[in-house]
């Protein structure tokens, strides 16, 4: 009965979906106020019952329906409840139904927090998300229903959750991403109804920013989950691997970097405006396509979920749509609304101009060497491969290059900057960021690798100018003079993370060791600076498997600690997978994989000593950080209450009608004239 509510719900959610996506839009065409009212009671609706069948899979799930086929190929009575709970999105039918449901909950949230926009556009807004999402769930419910029977035979027990996704990763991986990639939808909707008003003024950048910003924050955690999940999970001891999904996470967040620094340049001095929407569109477009490229099973990977050609072909239409129409529209729209404003030399108008322009080419090299593969394979029917070598080759000096232009960002000025002020600002930031570049890496690691060094000083190029920013306004302050805006040190705090994630990836890619030894018991093995002893190797049971665990000392100096890798079976699906024990510093982690038994006792492992490696998810979490705390600047809730001021007094009939002295129609007239 349960799963039968929870289908049903769906239904009920794409009915008023279908009602969201239609009747606000056509009241805000015709000014007609109570059918542009509607979206807040119609984005609840949908939100609710979308809410009601992840419930009722989440129950099936718990409770071990196996009369639901999902469950029964993805659950095991064996499984911990809390694995229980993350299998819901650890296949493709319920990921999705955890997608709408993140879907609809931006929507609603969208409805919460918009009462202060003129009620045409916030209309506008939650019609075209309610579009989305008629086509997230005519999807689901057409190709990947969660809810299946399996019906008259159920199984006695259920096939089992891949052992690969029987981790902590999975837990917190996936609602963050989806979190990300549907938020950009927000953006998007404001982009198409600004395109569809024929305004694009600072007011629509104003309201879209906070919005990418937390989208942005989100895709950019979820990105750095999957590379730390990976990297613990795989044995393999790497961060990123150029897989075609990770890009497909990647491709959005390059375009969302530069949505969020075009959005500051749109709404604090009116230009880049046609440029912005552009962003916007191509942004959440690509949070499509990467939902394409997981779904379909167009390319091998081991992150996809689907190889059903039927939900390919849906998702592939459903992108065609969403793509080809918002580029039409735009490209009638965007020659009427382009903004234009005055700036020359090294302004920060040009720097953010040269950042969107460094961002936009290195999306194009991902996008080429992740679909080209695609398209070879189609034309021709043979196969190749595109390797980290080509991604490297395209990517490297994109950001070299940006990283450049990153660190005049503090003492860039709007409209005009002069060379000879950059000059007077930086030129001994220069001059430490290549003497500590070259430096800190002979400390380090004994060596200099060119590599290496360079990424240092290129990272301490981005820092050393933020800290001499934050240290002059912290002067200012001790001075009485007015603090620097939130919004500022957003921008700081997400500076000095992409400079720690710089750092980070050029010192854990250059002096990284890797060794695989035979470990026998009680005779010790050195690789660098420490040396590593087998213990015992002693079985231990699981909930759903049985592991060889394996003790070993390491030792440095006269400090010592234990690691405990293990090679686990999971008898369900018969499945042996590598458990990596790692020692997390921030200075370098060590760790270890346990191979296959060499016979006499001894086995073999893998050793990996990673400097700085954590470095990389310590400055993205601080990116995502400074996206988060630049919306939480005090100018935005002025605005805001400035905006629902001139909304709520004499401008009423504009908020009816989007107009001043602009009639409302129908049953809309009676409610705004009251």
């Amino acid at each position: 009965m349960i799963p039968e509510i929870g289908q049903f719900a769906l239904w009920l959610a794409l009915g008023l979906a279908v009602a969201l996506g239609t009747l606000p839009l056509i009241g805000a065409w015709r000014r007609d106020l109570f059918w542009m009212q509607s979206a807040f009671s119609l984005a609840t609706g949908m939100f609710v019952f979308t809410l009601i069948s992840f419930i009722c899979l989440l129950i099936a799930f718990v409770t071990d329906d196996f009369s639901v086929a999902y469950v029964a190929n993805n659950s095991n009575t064996l499984l911990p409840v809390y694995y229980k709970v993350s299998a819901i999105w650890g296949a493709h039918e319920g990921s999705f139904l955890l997608w709408t449901l993140v879907m609809a909950g931006w929507t609603l949230a969208v409805a919460l927090r918009s009462k202060h926009l003129p009620i045409v556009i916030s209309s506008r807004v939650l019609g075209i998300m309610g579009l989305i999402s008629v086509g997230f769930l005519l999807f689901m419910l057409m190709t990947s229903n969660p809810f299946d029977r399996t019906l008259p035979i159920v199984p006695q027990d259920g096939a089992d959750l891949n052992p690969q996704l029987q981790d902590f990763g999975l837990i917190v991986h996936p609602p963050m991403l989806y979190a990300g990639y549907v938020g950009f939808s927000v953006a998007f909707a404001f982009a198409i109804a600004a395109l569809l008003t024929g305004k694009l003024d600072a007011a629509w950048a104003r309201w879209s920013r906070p919005w990418t910003n937390v989208a942005w924050a989100f895709l950019t955690v979820g990105i750095a989950l999957g590379s730390w999940w990976a990297y613990y999970e795989l044995g393999w001891g790497g961060w990123w691997f150029w897989d075609p999904v990770e890009n497909a996470s990647f491709m959005p967040w390059l375009t969302g970097t530069a949505l969020i620094h075009s959005l500051a340049v749109s709404e604090k001095r009116g230009a880049f405006k046609s440029w912005t929407v552009l962003l916007a569109i191509a942004t959440f477009s690509l949070s499509l396509l990467g939902a394409f490229i997981v779904r379909s099973g167009v390319l091998t990977s081991v992150h996809s979920f689907a190889v059903d050609p039927e939900r390919g072909l849906f998702i592939l239409a459903f992108l065609i749509i969403v793509v080809g129409g918002s580029l039409l529209l735009y490209a009638v729209r965007a020659p009427a609304i382009s903004g234009h404003s005055g700036y020359s030399g090294p302004s920060r108008e040009v720097m953010l101009l040269l950042n969107n322009l460094l961002l936009v080419a290195a999306l194009a090299g991902v996008f080429i060497g992740t679909l080209y593969p695609l398209a070879y394979e189609w034309l021709t029917g043979g196969r190749l491969s595109v390797g980290p070598p080509f991604f490297n080759a395209v990517f490297v000096p994109l950001m070299v290059m940006l990283t450049m232009v990153l660190g005049l960002a503090p003492f860039s000025r709007w409209k005009q900057t002069s060379f000879a002020h950059l000059w007077q600002e930086l030129r001994w930031v220069l001059l430490a960021s290549v003497v500590l570049g070259l430096v800190l890496p002979l400390i380090f690691a004994g060596v200099l690798h060119w590599q290496a060094v360079l990424a240092t000083t290129l990272g301490l190029w981005v820092l050393l100018p933020h800290l001499k920013d934050l240290w002059q306004r912290a002067g200012y302050r001790w001075q009485g003079l007015s603090r620097p805006p939130r919004a500022h040190w957003g921008m700081l705090i997400a500076h000095v993370g992409f400079a720690f994630a710089v750092i980070g990836v050029g010192i854990t890619s250059h002096y990284s060791v890797e060794q695989d030894v035979r470990m026998a018991p009680g005779q010790p093995v050195q690789v660098g600076e420490r040396i590593y002893t087998l213990q015992n190797v002693r079985e231990r049971q699981g909930p759903n498997f049985i592991a060889d665990r394996a003790t070993i000392e390491v030792q440095k100096g006269n400090r010592s600690y234990m690691l405990y890798p293990e090679k686990r079976h999971y008898f369900v699906r018969d499945i042996v997978m590598t458990q990596a024990a790692i020692r997390p510093r921030l200075d370098r982690d060590i760790y270890l994989a346990l191979g296959d038994p060499l016979g006499g006792g001894a086995w073999s492992v893998r050793v990996h000593d990673k400097p700085m490696v954590r470095w990389i998810w310590l400055g993205a979490l601080l990116m995502a950080l400074g996206g988060v705390w630049a919306i939480r600047d005090k100018r935005y809730q002025r605005r805001r209450l400035r905006d629902q001021g001139r909304l709520d007094g004499v401008q009423t009939p504009a908020r009816a009608g989007g107009q001043a002295g602009m009639p409302v129609a129908g049953r809309g007239s009676e409610a705004g004239s009251s």
